[in-house]
């Protein structure tokens, strides 16, 4: 079901399959640096990694709500185009709400991961944020990793509004924002595991 979700929002928006390919990538190769990780509150198991693995691809799910207007727009968006553009996290969690609910008889915490991933992904770590303005650890974990996926792979990706950064340039990003946009244990994560990172990098960067 979440591979149709990623194929829905891949049609809708034709920007997103090789960004769907990398920042998977990125999420997993982060999240495993959690696994068994000296903080309790990050300790993670190879279980909650293949979660967000299978997870992590849709979280734009909400796109399919935003009009073609303004999702394929050409250039940056208006205020008020941007503040359509934000609701696409809180539809994107409805869906997947919706969807676990249907299933509670079989898990009441099936797509619980996905609905978080979803919803949280454009939070950040000093609030500033959306759709909620949560801070910290507020954000759940697993929103936490596929923000900085999402991110770099958005910062390393030319759109129709702006180039890419050198993937240098991205990696110096990432640690400018540490403690404001990003978790800064994740950061440290991410540090860690940039052979892999720039791996994936190397590997999928001219995938459109």
């Amino acid at each position: 079901i979440t591979n149709t979700f990623a194929e829905l929002v891949d049609k809708k928006d034709n920007e997103t399959g090789g960004h769907i390919i990398r920042m998977v990538s990125y999420s997993r190769i982060i999240a495993s640096g959690l696994i068994n990780h000296e903080n309790e509150a990050y300790s993670i198991t190879g279980k909650f990694v293949s979660e967000i693995e299978r997870n992590a691809s849709v979280h734009d799910i909400g796109k399919v709500a935003i009009p073609d207007a303004i999702l394929k727009k050409p250039g940056k968006l208006t205020p008020d185009e941007w503040e359509i553009m934000k609701t696409h996290a809180l539809t994107g969690g409805e869906i997947f709400k919706n969807l676990k609910e249907s299933l509670k008889g079989f898990n009441k915490d099936f797509y619980k991961i996905a609905e978080n991933i979803a919803v949280g992904h454009h939070e950040k770590w000093d609030g500033s944020g959306y759709p909620y303005g949560l801070s910290g650890t507020d954000i759940p974990l697993e929103a936490r990793i596929v923000a900085m996926a999402d991110v770099f792979d958005a910062l390393t990706s030319k759109r129709v509004y702006k180039n890419e950064f050198t993937f240098d340039d991205a990696v110096q990003m990432i640690l400018d924002t540490a403690g404001k946009h990003f978790d800064p244990v994740i950061t440290k994560v991410f540090i860690e595991k940039l052979d892999e990172i720039k791996h994936v990098y190397v590997t999928y960067k001219d995938y459109k």
